[in-house]
């Protein structure tokens, strides 16, 4: 059945009001820790071929061009911009971030791995590395009682002055996950990504080694959300919605006015 021009108008509508929400969600992660930014990508719908070009016009000639009707637009999909963000220092000495590529490893509750690069560790009441959220970082770490002085180094050895002792000990060290595809990994809430099929599996190692960031003490990542750039993309995106909306407008005139005639 052939698409009518009100038919592609809603496909645009629809299109831009995904995208919309994209850049929305964007902006209401501006302050949001090692947060990376969406982009919503655009695809034509299926074509309807009333013309081939090349198919015969006649017994001895054939046509030079088609013709071929659009039945509108589609989010493909959305991609995450992979870019680093810039470091704040904190001064918390638990506070870590990666400078470079790669992601911390959390234990979930019931056994899942998640993967994120919002550093803002803290020591649970059992001593233990763990998330905001309570969630215990691999390669599990606990840090005793009364541990002072903290250090955290670049390829992530966690060392801290232990009562009784003169020199630091060594309390264990933080790796970093690397993917081969590191943008089809899953979003989740909680600043985490999921492992997929599409991201292979998680390659664990020591931070400075193969590729992998460096880790930094007492500092976090912002979002790398640009907002003069979510706001030109707002604009943008608001008069293309309006656009549509007065095709829509101008098409029930043009077929009011045929009914009125006819």
């Amino acid at each position: 059945m052939p698409s009518s021009a009100l038919q592609v108008a809603r496909t645009g509508l629809e299109a831009q009001d995904t995208r919309m929400r994209v850049i929305a969600n964007n902006l209401a992660n501006v302050s949001t820790t090692a947060f990376k930014r969406d982009r919503a990508n655009f695809a034509t719908l299926a074509y309807q071929d009333a013309r081939v070009a090349g198919a015969q016009s006649s017994n001895e000639t054939a046509y030079a061009t088609g013709l071929n009707l659009g039945t509108g637009v589609g989010v493909q999909s959305t991609t995450r911009m992979e870019t680093q963000g810039s470091l704040q220092s904190t001064g918390n000495s638990l506070d870590v971030a990666l400078d470079g590529d790669g992601y911390f490893q959390v234990s979930l509750p019931g056994g899942q791995l998640g993967y994120t690069r919002a550093g803002n560790f803290t020591r649970s009441s059992e001593g233990q590395l763990v998330t905001a959220q309570g969630y215990i970082v691999q390669p599990p770490i606990s840090i005793p009682e009364g541990a002072t002085s903290i250090t955290i180094s670049e390829d992530g050895t966690v060392s801290a002055q232990l009562a009784g002792q003169t020199d630091p000990s060594q309390l264990g060290q933080l790796t970093v996950a690397t993917f081969t595809n590191p943008a089809a990994l899953q979003a989740a809430s909680d600043n985490f990504m999921m492992e997929t099929a599409a991201s292979g599996p998680a390659q664990l190692g020591i931070a400075g080694e193969q590729g992998r960031g460096h880790i930094k003490q007492g500092m976090l990542e912002s979002s790398n959300v640009n907002i003069v750039e979510e706001l030109v993309d707002m604009i943008e995106t608001q008069r293309a919605y309006e656009i549509n909306s007065k095709m829509i407008s101008a098409v029930d005139e043009m077929l009011k006015n045929a009914n009125q005639t006819l």
